[in-house]
């Protein structure tokens, strides 16, 4: 039986679902196909004559032009990836198979909307990346600098803002936000923070379009819960997206939110943890192995940029009849006190760490003379000689501190602490309230007098 060749009716391309495209050398549109409107969003007629690079979304324009460039020399494209920015500015995915006629002098090319494959493919990769960020990330910084990473590989994310919620104090912060508007350093609370409050108190997805309230950009936040209740929120914020964020972009990042939320609480955890593992429980100063490895590290600087340091090693003088006479909760209590004034008396670059019992050390860096050690010693002096208010008792304490430099009094971090901690005992010795400086016979008396060795 003989077949009748079929022949195609005019309108058979219009019925395909991927767009074929034709452009001629000057890079602009002849022709598109019905399925165009569907996958650009405007009429084929409003593209014809137009620059194909002009609906190329921008970050893709450069590789889109080199592949082009190797098109047009004959070799063909069977799956090139590129965005496009749809007329509603929704941006669009598409997989492409080109090739250039060189008789025609146009190349012909066939457009398939892979927007939602990529959408699944990028929210598999997302999830993954957070789970492995949640391990990798050294701190939470490192944490919310990776996370901003991901979400924006999702969603514009020029601006991004993490906000945390501390329901036992009720308290709210900012550690990490990046505004694109901000053209200077970041503040400690960005400019949407009210709006950051409002996404935690209400726990409900906030989005802020362009035109809202007279602002030029879009935001978009949502609240980051777990089991335990809304720990905090997130949210992103951009300037070039013409339609602001939409539905997609709600879900995407409510969807990413929940992963977002457990990588940050596990974090959190186990920030905590290693807190509590390198600080001494009862004044939160750094312990004996969290200040030799901070001690240790100064020196090494110290000896590289061939300057001092200075470590004090104190002691509280007549705290046993503290505890004695008023009890181990008081004697606490003391402890806590004279961690927070030694704090005071020290730089935000110094560390003072309690070693055990009533003896703590503490570090000074950049300490170019005997005589400013001995300067902050006499502060700390002062500082502990003082009254202390302590559960409605009034008590009388002083230290007795010892004083070494590096390099002058040990080349080791084991040598400087003997060196400080001999000069304490010296001091406590001469009758206490006063410090000391390692291998000098002078005994340094309330006022600071004496010469260093």
């Amino acid at each position: 039986m003989k077949t009748t060749p079929y022949i195609p009716p005019d309108h058979v391309m219009d019925l395909l679902l991927d767009a074929v495209c034709v452009v001629d050398a000057h890079g602009c549109f002849v022709f598109v196909s019905a399925a165009g409107e569907r996958i650009f969003g405007y009429p084929p007629e409003e593209m014809i004559g137009k620059p194909v690079i002009d609906f190329v979304f921008h970050e893709d324009r450069e590789r889109t032009l080199q592949a082009v460039g190797d098109i047009v020399k004959g070799q063909a494209y069977p799956h090139f990836e590129n965005r496009y920015v749809r007329r509603d500015g929704q941006v669009v995915h598409l997989m492409w198979s080109a090739r250039w006629s060189e008789t025609d002098q146009v190349r012909v090319a066939v457009a398939r909307d892979v927007t939602e494959l990529k959408r699944v493919e990028s929210l598999r990769a997302a999830l993954y990346a957070m789970s492995e960020a949640a391990h990798a990330t050294e701190d939470l910084l490192a944490l919310f600098q990776r996370i901003h990473q991901i979400v924006g590989g999702l969603v514009p994310a020029g601006g991004f803002f993490v906000a945390l919620y501390d329901a036992a104090k009720d308290e709210l912060s900012f550690p990490y936000h990046v505004d694109e508007q901000e053209l200077g350093p970041a503040t400690s609370q960005p400019a949407s923070a009210t709006l950051s409050a409002e996404v935690i108190r209400s726990g409900k997805v906030l989005l802020l379009p362009p035109d809202a309230a007279a602002h030029s950009m879009s935001w978009l936040g949502v609240p980051l819960a777990t089991k335990s209740g809304i720990i905090g929120s997130v949210a992103v914020q951009t300037l070039h997206a013409a339609a602001g964020y939409g539905p997609r972009d709600v879900e995407l990042l409510q969807f990413v939110s929940t992963q977002i939320a457990t990588a940050i609480e596990r974090k959190q955890m186990e920030m905590a943890l290693l807190h509590r593992a390198r600080h001494d429980p009862l004044t939160d100063l750094p312990n004996r192995e969290l200040f030799h490895d901070r001690l240790q590290a100064a020196m090494l600087l110290a000896g590289r940029n061939e300057t001092r340091l200075a470590l004090l090693y104190l002691d509280l003088d007549r705290f046993k009849q503290v505890n004695d006479s008023l009890g181990h909760p008081v004697g606490d209590l003391l402890l806590q006190e004279t961690a927070r004034r030694l704090r005071l008396c020290v730089r935000d670059s110094d560390t003072v760490g309690r070693v055990g019992g009533d003896e703590f050390l503490v570090l000074l860096n950049g300490i170019p003379l005997h005589k400013h050690a001995a300067s902050i010693a006499e502060k700390i002096r002062v500082a502990l000689d003082g009254p202390f208010t302590l559960a409605g008792q009034l008590v009388h304490v002083s230290p007795s501190i010892g004083i070494a430099l590096y390099p002058d009094h040990g080349h080791d971090y084991r040598q400087l602490i003997r060196s400080a901690d001999a000069a304490m005992y010296a001091a406590k010795k001469a009758g206490g309230n006063r410090f000391v400086m390692s291998a000098c016979a002078d005994v340094l008396d309330e006022a600071g007098g004496g010469a260093p060795g």
